[in-house]
């Protein structure tokens, strides 16, 4: 189903995690912004997948490993086009925002999961075939922002995501971006996606919305290979 394409799950990793949790979220961090083809990735996110399991067998309470195997499920859904594996993963990161409401990251990983979604394949559509609504990706990217913006990923990816969502709104996503720049990135995840921004900040500067929202789209997670 060339819908289910759409999805991708938000690879975020805010706040200090355990050892083995973070294991997972550094190999799907790979797997993202590493892997050069279809296989070699979901190869890596097999691993992660099986490094989430293994720290969740140890402790079923570690909130971490379920976002990271949730995230691992909605990469798995993206790139194998599996509408059961993403609308697995929305429910697993809607479960974990109820857990814990002040944990930036699952209401980042909840916002990427329906603004992906918008940005694909349009608001009406997403909504119709995987229940994604613009309004409750905002909602949830306005929050992960108000918990977590200091963290140089969270503006990061925020910035990615509106020029997309919005490329008249070049302002909007510049700020975003110019905080990511100045942000603290205490960890390789936020040290890369500020990166990820600096280079976004270069074209937003330029003032053209459609040149930034494309190279927004390849900054993404797996924006480099097709689904």
């Amino acid at each position: 189903m060339k819908h289910v394409a759409a999805i991708m799950g938000l690879c975020s990793a805010v706040v200090c995690t355990p050892v083995h949790a973070e294991n997972a979220r550094d190999i799907l961090v790979n797997a993202a912004f590493g892997a050069r083809d279809k296989g070699a990735a979901l190869a890596r996110i097999g691993q992660a997948l099986a490094s989430a399991d293994a720290a969740l067998k140890r402790d079923p309470r570690d909130e971490n490993a379920r976002l990271q195997r949730a995230l691992a499920i909605s990469y798995r859904g993206k790139l194998t086009r599996s509408r059961a594996d993403v609308i697995a993963a929305r429910r697993e990161f809607e479960a974990l925002v109820v857990a814990d409401p002040r944990n930036p990251e699952t209401h980042l990983a909840l916002a990427g999961w329906h603004l992906a979604a918008v940005i694909e394949l349009g608001p009406f559509m997403a909504r119709t075939v995987l229940g994604a609504r613009l309004a409750a990706g905002n909602a949830a990217l306005n929050r992960a922002i108000a918990l977590g913006g200091t963290h140089a990923a969270v503006p990061a990816l925020a910035s990615l995501q509106r020029i997309q969502i919005d490329p008249s709104d070049v302002a909007g996503a510049r700020r975003l971006a110019e905080t990511a720049v100045v942000a603290s990135a205490n960890n390789p995840f936020d040290r890369l996606m500020q990166r990820q921004a600096a280079t976004l900040l270069v074209q937003l500067r330029k003032g053209d919305g459609m040149a930034a929202a494309s190279l927004a789209k390849l900054l993404m997670p797996f924006g480099r290979i097709s689904a």
